[in-house]
């Protein structure tokens, strides 16, 4: 199981490169999402504000 982790040696290459792939998917979804979340709210605020 320890020669699975240490990747051949190549360990120092390989996990942070996985680790930056799931940083980088994790941002794909996370910043849209709060982008969407803002767009919301400010239409909610106009709206209400248009209609008094």
């Amino acid at each position: 199981m320890a020669e699975f982790f240490q990747m051949g040696g190549y360990a120092a290459f390989v996990w942070p490169s996985y680790g930056l792939c799931a940083l980088v998917l994790w941002l794909n979804w996370y910043v849209p999402r709060k982008q969407h979340d803002k767009e919301l709210r400010q239409l909610k605020r106009r709206h209400k504000a248009e209609r008094q």
